[in-house]
């Protein structure tokens, strides 16, 4: 899918999930139900939003800040499965299917979230079509970034997979007014994205730099040939 058609999504679903919206569409009755079930929650750095088999109770709309959905391994080391940024909705999918979570959501930065429970989101999808649209187009556009990432491991070297998160992170979170990526990994996290050892992910990261691909600063990581390191990850944005 193209960023533009990735935004389109996003600003729909930003459109229909409002306080403004929603009290334009449903009816008083209706709507006064969601605004009294809806809570504004708070999560510091590392904290967890929901853990791996915990049964939903509702879903997450983060208002600021950034979090990751990762799933521990057969040997306890986390696989992240990807990020959530300001705007994005977690906690859906398991709802939907009526299963426990299958991932563990934690918090990258601080966070501000808007909870919605599960009985009051669910009634929401049923009585708004327009909610339920834009719920649609984001649960394919999520299975085409899983087809995408069973692609992405399965076919391309380290360095083409590196030189390819880099600018799917930058599209997806943005950059900071320095320009670096509004997201600070470890290298083992990054290494953990790309399905390699974190000795092998220093090392590459390290002769992105050398040959003026990226600027790190820490664990801050900016971009600095858009075009290079495309032609390197054969990407397609």
């Amino acid at each position: 899918m193209s960023q533009e058609q990735q935004i389109a999504i996003e600003e729909r679903f930003a459109r229909v999930f409002n306080d403004n919206s929603f009290k334009e569409r449903l009816s008083s009755a209706d709507f006064e139900r969601y605004i009294k079930a809806k809570k504004k929650l708070t999560f510091g750095k590392h904290d967890i939003i929901f853990e791996d088999g915990e049964a939903p109770k509702g879903v997450f709309v983060l208002e600021k800040g950034a979090a990751k959905l990762s799933k521990s391994g057969a040997f306890g080391k986390d696989q992240i499965l990807r990020f959530i940024k300001e705007g994005d909705i977690i906690g859906y999918r398991s709802l939907l299917c009526g299963e426990n979570f299958q991932a563990k959501a934690e918090a990258m930065t601080d966070i501000e979230a808007t909870f919605l429970p599960a009985d009051v989101f669910m009634y929401l999808l049923e009585v708004d079509s327009q909610l339920s649209f834009v719920m649609l187009q984001k649960i394919s556009y999520e299975l085409g970034e899983s087809s995408n990432t069973i692609t992405f491991l399965a076919q391309k070297t380290v360095r083409e997979r590196l030189a390819e998160i880099l600018l799917l992170l930058e599209q997806k979170l943005g950059t900071d007014p320095e320009g670096f990526i509004k997201i600070s990994l470890t290298r083992e996290e990054i290494a953990n994205i790309i399905g390699t050892a974190t000795e092998s992910a220093i090392r590459l990261i390290s002769e992105f730099k050398g040959d003026h691909l990226i600027e790190v600063d820490g664990r801050n990581i900016k971009i600095l040939n858009h075009e290079k390191l495309m032609k390197l990850g054969h990407v397609v944005l």
